[in-house]
C-alpha cells in the first residue's frame, strides 16, 4: 500500500456542499446519504465476507476502499463521501470490547452496569495511538477521491455513546442508561465530560488528517425529553463544536463545516441552530417548512426523506423527493439526505432514481 501524507492533496472539484454549508445558496441541493457506504452495496459485501466489520474499520486500506464505492458507482450523484468507520471507536478506545454481530448490530461484552464500573475505563487516552487508523484511512482516502468531492469525518455525540456504553447495545427504552441520569447525575456527567474530551480531540485530528467536513451523530438524542436533553446532550454538543474550532483556529488548521445530527429532538432545533455548527441535520419525522421557521435560516438544513420510501418504487421516490426539495424551497441552504442512514437491504438502483431526482428538481427550482 502506498503510504500518502496529509499534504499536497489533490485539488477539489466539487465544492458544492462546502458553499451551501457556509451560507451561499448553490445552483442546486447538494447531496449525500448517511450510511453511504454501507450494506445496501454489494461491493461491500465482497469486501465483508473476508473481513469482521471492526477489521475493516481498523485497516485504511479496506475503510478507503468503502469509502470510494459509493463514489465510484454513482459518480457525480454525490457531492460528498464519508469515511468508513464507527461511532462505537470511541468506547472502544476508552477500553471496552465492542463486537459487531451478524443480525443483531454492536454488542459490549461487558458494559457499564454503575459507576463502580467508571475505574474499568482508561483513565487517559492516547488519541493518536488508539485512533490513528482512523487518521490513516482518512489520509489515504482524501487522495485516492482524486479530489473529486470533499470528505466527512464523524463521531458519536457523547449522549449516545455513554447510552451505548451502559446498555451494551441497542435498546427500545435506554432504560438502564436513562436511569443514571437520574440516579447518578453527577457520575453521568463526568462520563460525558470524559467522552467529549476525547470527541474533541478526535475530530480535531480527523481534520489533521484531511477531512473537510465534520458530523456528530446524536442517534438517541429523541429519546430524552426537552428537559434532559438541555442537561445531559446539548452542553456536550456545544462544547464539542465550540472547543474543535477553538483547536483548528490555534494550530491554523481550516475551520471546516460541522453538522449536527440529533434524531428525534425537534424540540431543539432552535438550541441546535445557535450551537455554532454550520448545519443541522433533520430526521423524517420534522416538517421542513417547521425546521426553517425554528432555526430562523441561521443554518443550512440536511435531509430529510424516509429511508423506507426507497423501498416504495421509482414512481413513490421520484414523488416524495420532488416534494421534500419543494418544501426546503427554493431559496433555502438545503443540502439534501435522508431522514436516517440508508436502510441495509435497499436496491442501489432506487437510490440513484433519489439522487438523480433531487439534482434535477433542485436545480429546477432554483433557475
Amino acid at each position: 500500500m502506498t503510504t500518502y501524507k496529509a499534504e499536497n492533496f489533490p485539488k477539489l472539484q466539487n465544492d458544492l456542499i462546502l458553499r451551501v454549508s457556509r451560507g451561499e445558496k448553490g445552483e442546486r441541493a447538494p447531496v449525500w446519504i448517511m450510511r453511504q457506504a454501507g450494506r445496501y452495496l454489494p461491493e461491500f459485501h465482497e469486501i465483508r465476507k473476508d473481513h469482521s466489520f471492526f477489521e475493516v474499520c481498523r485497516t485504511p486500506e479496506l475503510a478507503c476502499q468503502l469509502t470510494l464505492q459509493p463514489i465510484d458507482r454513482y459518480g457525480k450523484l454525490l457531492d460528498a463521501s464519508i469515511i468508513f468507520s464507527d461511532i462505537l471507536v470511541i468506547p472502544q478506545a476508552m477500553g471496552l470490547e465492542v463486537l459487531m454481530v451478524a443480525g443483531k448490530g454492536p454488542v459490549f461484552t461487558a458494559p457499564l452496569d454503575t459507576p463502580a464500573d467508571l475505574v474499568r475505563l482508561t483513565e487517559n487516552v492516547d488519541v493518536e495511538k488508539e485512533l490513528g487508523y482512523v487518521y490513516q484511512a482518512i489520509t489515504l482516502t482524501r487522495h485516492r477521491l482524486e479530489g473529486r468531492v470533499p470528505l466527512f469525518g464523524f463521531i458519536g455525540a457523547p449522549w449516545t455513546l455513554m447510552a451505548y456504553m451502559i446498555e451494551g447495545g441497542g435498546s427500545k427504552t435506554l432504560a438502564k442508561a436513562k436511569s443514571w441520569l437520574w440516579k447518578h447525575p453527577k457520575e453521568s456527567h463526568a462520563l460525558l465530560q470524559r467522552i467529549t474530551d476525547i470527541a474533541i480531540e478526535f475530530l480535531v485530528g480527523q481534520v489533521r488528517a484531511g477531512a473537510q467536513m465534520l458530523q456528530v451523530f446524536e442517534s438517541w438524542g429523541g429519546e430524552l425529553s426537552p428537559d434532559a436533553f438541555k442537561e445531559f446532550s446539548l452542553p456536550y454538543i456545544r462544547q464539542i463544536s465550540n472547543k474543535v474550532k477553538e483547536r483548528l483556529a490555534k494550530e491554523g488548521l481550516e475551520l471546516v463545516p460541522m453538522t449536527i445530527f440529533s434524531k428525534g429532538s425537534w424540540y431543539g432545533l432552535e438550541d441546535l441552530s445557535e450551537s455554532n455548527y454550520e448545519v443541522v441535520s433533520l430526521d423524517w419525522t420534522i416538517d421542513p417548512a417547521f425546521a426553517r421557521k425554528m432555526t430562523n435560516d441561521k443554518v443550512a438544513l440536511q435531509g430529510n426523506m424516509d429511508p423506507t420510501v426507497l423501498y416504495g418504487g421509482f414512481d413513490a421516490i421520484r414523488e416524495t423527493a420532488t416534494k421534500m426539495v419543494h418544501a426546503f424551497g427554493k431559496d433555502s441552504r438545503h443540502i439534501a439526505n435522508l431522514g436516517h442512514g440508508i436502510l441495509p437491504t435497499v436496491d442501489p438502483e432506487a437510490l440513484k432514481v433519489y439522487l438523480e431526482t433531487v439534482q434535477k428538481v433542485s436545480a429546477e427550482i432554483r433557475k
